[in-house]
């Protein structure tokens, strides 16, 4: 699953296994009550949830000089939460499995890293320590908790990757927050960020986007980010995009989405990734069920309480009944941690950052929430997608020179390989053709193979492109697609200024599809038949 970023300008609002835990337990200090043992922060948790089987979570207590058999051991218990994070855990270091932060001193902590960069170089996965936090203890040394990130690129991937979409109103700053962030240079004030991502002359000369544009962030195994344009590496040579992929890289796909007269433009990568900030944009985020967070731009240009008011504003919006989102603002290194990791793990979990694209305020907040920000959906949703037919969904058409054909579009099922036999349609006689998948690009990077929920760019070679529309779908023949013009469906009316009743027309979007159809029958309270 995808996730959402929206933007509002405050401006215009005036040991794994019981026996070696065990063994490490008996080696610790007893504590004078449980309650000495919790952090002594208020907004500190005192403890963690039990740790899963299942997950990219892992609690150690300590790692302190294992034997060759253990370590092993633990090695193997590493690739096992790699994979259950499709390439990204977390190991918190001196919490014992029933989530108490019991903590470490110093000298044992670090043996605990080095044990776990070890392990890392193993498995050849990198690590990061996210913070590290004081707990109290009855000791007259201080005992610590580390948060450390794993991340490791899965041998049958180049990179791990989470497609982020960006909503948001006229002037409220989208497009330069993504020059920023994707072109690494903050913003003169006067949109000087936003210019690489128009498309068209028109955007330039009023400032404003009218087209779905596509910008990439990346983050190193270290948290560093990694822009797309002239990364300096040694002796100012320049690193292109196909050579920062093969490391063990975070990348962040931006969709960056028209402003609010352009609601036909944003509906289909809306459906397919998220929803913004406004009361709209919030409805259509629960009615598509998307995770979204919120980032209000422009700090810069008002004073702190107007700022403070927009926060309150939006936090009694996110509370409404029908919404019940629990907003969280983030103001803090730790904070953006906690939120990166609560909203992966609830849906109802609301993040709310507060930035300047012009002072930089608070972008490097949302930067660390994004390097941490982990795929929304587990290995196991991954493995039950990738073990059903191939379903490609077409959203753009493009003629390429000795190239031929190219779509491009997501996966939304099966695997599909490089020289694999499709069909595409419906055509307009309801039809389906047979095609040949020639070769296949992610992120303006050749690969071989394409898996379910990635986006990619297949050349179709010789095809004729004029068989082919935005909305079409290339699936495996085994499928043997068929077309309908009638369905059923359910709907939750948010807001329409009529009643809806037989013969109403409406518009349906169906993925990536825009469809006018016509009400044929109502059936109950709830319950609509479509004729398209």
């Amino acid at each position: 699953m995808d996730s959402l970023f929206g933007t509002a300008a405050a401006a215009q609002k005036c040991c794994s296994g019981a026996a070696s835990r065990k063994t490490a337990k008996t080696g610790s200090k007893k504590c004078k009550s449980r309650s000495a043992r919790y952090p002594k922060a208020s907004n500190n948790p005192p403890y963690l949830p039990p740790e899963a089987e299942e997950g990219n979570i892992e609690y150690k207590l300590k790692l302190v000089n294992p034997t060759q058999y253990r370590f092993e051991h633990l090695a193997t218990q590493m690739k096992w939460r790699l994979q259950e994070g499709r390439g990204e855990a977390v190991y918190q270091i001196g919490v014992e499995d029933n989530g108490l932060l019991v903590g470490l001193m110093e000298e044992d902590m670090k043996a605990s890293l080095k044990t776990l960069r070890r392990m890392a170089e193993r498995v050849g996965a990198d690590i990061t320590v996210l913070r590290e936090r004081e707990v109290d203890y009855d000791s007259d040394e201080p005992h610590r908790i580390a948060e450390v990130l794993i991340r490791k690129v899965p041998d049958d991937q180049q990179f791990l990757d989470l497609r982020v979409a960006v909503l948001g109103n006229v002037d409220s700053g989208k497009s330069t927050l993504l020059g920023v962030l994707t072109q690494g240079e903050l913003d003169n004030g006067r949109g000087r960020a936003r210019l690489n991502l128009f498309r068209h002359l028109h955007e330039i000369q009023t400032g404003r986007t009218s087209s779905i544009s596509i910008e990439i962030l990346g983050f190193d195994s270290r948290g560093e980010v990694r822009t797309a344009v002239e990364i300096e590496v040694s002796k100012h040579a320049i690193l292109t995009r196909s050579e920062f992929t093969t490391e063990n890289m975070h990348l962040d796909v931006f969709c960056s989405l028209c402003s609010a007269p352009f609601l036909h433009c944003k509906m289909r990568p809306l459906s397919l990734l998220s929803a913004g900030t406004t009361r709209e944009h919030l409805g259509l985020a629960m009615a598509l069920k998307v995770p979204i967070f919120i980032v209000v731009s422009k700090v810069d240009l008002c004073a702190k309480g107007t700022v403070e008011r927009t926060v309150r504003q939006l936090e009694r919006i996110l509370k409404q009944p029908g919404c019940n989102k629990v907003p969280m603002l983030v103001s803090s290194t730790d904070d953006a941690v906690t939120a990166a990791q609560k909203f992966a793990q609830s849906p109802s979990i609301t993040p709310i950052f507060t930035l300047s694209s012009v002072s930089g305020e608070s972008l490097d907040l949302l930067k660390v929430f994004f390097n941490i920000l982990p795929p929304l959906s587990n290995s196991k949703e991954q493995e039950e997608l990738m073990q059903q037919l191939t379903e490609f969904q077409v959203d753009e058409i493009y003629t390429v020179p000795d190239v031929g054909t190219v779509v491009g579009g997501t996966l939304y099922s099966g695997i599909c390989r490089e020289g694999e036999q499709l069909v595409v349609g419906p055509t307009d006689d309801g039809k389906f053709r047979e095609l040949t998948v020639c070769s296949i690009q992610r992120n303006r990077s050749g690969c071989r193979v394409l898996r379910a929920g990635q986006a990619a760019t297949l050349a179709l070679g010789d095809f004729d492109r004029s068989l082919l529309r935005k909305g079409m779908v290339m699936v495996s023949p085994e499928m043997n697609p068929t077309i309908c013009w009638r369905f059923e469906a359910e709907i939750v009316l948010l807001f329409h200024a009529k009643t809806l009743h037989k013969g109403f027309q409406v518009t349906v979007h169906v993925g990536n599809i825009r469809q006018t159809a016509t009400v044929e029958a109502l059936q109950g309270k709830v319950r609509f038949l479509f004729y398209v």
